[in-house]
């Protein structure tokens, strides 16, 4: 009984300390590095999405060739824009 009790928290420490290693590894990389994202309608056909279909697209984005300016001519850029309203100046 003692030896199960044991395992089970050697077990248990060995998953945390995984887990500890493994989330900001991974945070980081998807960062920095390259993320995946699903590109979905006609906006970029006939690249992705040919013919139409109703099924999305799965992507890398490669985040690394853009740290080091190396885009080149027929890359596929993907531009995110993040806007907060309540910081906007209303207009009256």
């Amino acid at each position: 009984m003692a030896q199960a009790q044991g395992f089970g928290r050697r077990y248990i420490k060995a998953f945390f300390k995984g887990f500890f290693v493994a989330v900001p590894v991974t945070v980081t990389f998807l960062d920095r590095v390259a993320c995946v994202a699903r590109v979905e309608g006609a906006s970029m056909q006939p690249s992705l999405n040919p013919g139409g279909r109703q099924e999305s697209d799965v992507v890398l984005l490669n985040h690394w060739s853009i740290r080091n300016y190396d885009v080149q001519r027929g890359d596929i850029v993907s531009l995110v824009f993040i806007c907060c309203l309540s910081t906007l100046p209303l207009d009256n």
